[in-house]
């Protein structure tokens, strides 16, 4: 049996070139906990920000970064009755959004679903967390409905590609903002109409029931104008101004995703079914860690779309 596996392991907080190809010993499942072989590990921006130390929750070292994966399950922790060795699974590892780097990884059972049948692991691990990112700014915060205005500030990056979907398919009318270069692939996607990020959106005042913040800054600045009465503001990348947002009757706030077996399960579904189409980016050794965070960080060129890794 094997006893050993390859990882990528940080054991100093620091640049892309902390990211060390190591072997470490297979890990066991703990209770409530299923041990998957990984097939495709995603990479995040979250991931280089753990590597970097500037995680929002405690990241104790050495730690293996990493928390979108797909994989089979080889291991049942006590408690498992919902999954089975040989299930085919994907989701996030755990709630520090760690250990997914990795050929084993133990995984939180309530933060994983099994794929349906002719899903790819490509596929599987390019959705977890900007996926179900998108779905909860969009449902579980924002509660979208169909003939709702939507504007989604960033729509060609990984979670606003998504939130564009997603708001079409809820039946939203969607505007989104992007760079000039990518205006056309956001129209692709399902926006209704695609603006440029450098251009004033003066003229849409007070015209959005939602407004899905990607890019922060002046863009969630010039949010508090452009909502409807008693519409809603969510942002992933800073607290709104709720006080702001207030003067407007509206409800603003900071999303920190929650990722759970009934969303993935949802998403998953309208992947099949030709509604939601995933977005695959460069796809590298597990050992490229580095060159998957200098892409991430910007230092080195790479497609559009999730970042995957092979173990």
């Amino acid at each position: 049996m094997m006893t050993m596996m390859k990882a990528i392991q940080v054991s100093t907080f620091g640049a892309p070139d902390v990211l060390e190809w190591v072997d470490l010993e297979k890990p066991r499942p703990a209770a409530n906990e299923v041990l998957v072989e990984v097939a495709r590990a995603g990479v995040g921006p979250w991931d280089a920000w753990i590597r970097a130390g500037k995680s929002v929750l405690p990241q104790p070292l050495p730690l293996t970064p990493g928390s979108d994966i797909s994989g089979t399950v080889v291991e049942l922790g006590a408690d498992v009755t919902e999954f089975a060795v040989g299930d085919r699974v994907f989701g996030v590892t755990n709630p520090r959004f760690t250990n997914g780097y990795a050929q084993f990884a133990t995984v939180r059972a309530s933060m994983i679903a099994k794929m349906p049948a002719g899903m790819r692991f490509d596929d599987a691990a390019s959705m977890p967390v900007i996926a179900v990112t998108a779905w909860q700014m969009l449902h579980d915060f924002a509660h979208v409905s169909a003939g709702q205005r939507v504007l989604i500030y960033g729509g060609a990056g990984n979670v606003g590609a998504y939130a564009v979907q997603l708001a079409r398919i809820a039946g939203a009318f969607v505007v989104a903002t992007a760079s000039s270069k990518d205006l056309q692939r956001v129209k692709d996607s399902g926006a209704h109409e695609v603006l440029d990020r450098s251009a004033s959106l003066d003229a849409y005042a007070d015209s959005f029931d939602v407004i899905v913040d990607t890019v922060g800054a002046d863009a969630l600045q010039g949010s508090y104008a452009l909502v409807k009465r008693g519409g809603t503001i969510v942002s992933i990348v800073e607290k709104p101004d709720e006080k702001r947002a207030a003067q407007r009757e509206s409800r603003a706030d900071f999303l920190l995703v929650s990722v759970a077996t009934a969303t993935l399960e949802t998403l998953a579904d309208l992947v099949m079914k030709g509604q939601l189409k995933t977005h695959l980016g460069d796809e590298l050794p597990l050992r490229d860690a580095r060159l998957a965070h200098q892409m991430i960080e910007g230092s080195q060129q790479h497609r559009p779309g999730k970042i995957l890794l092979v173990p």
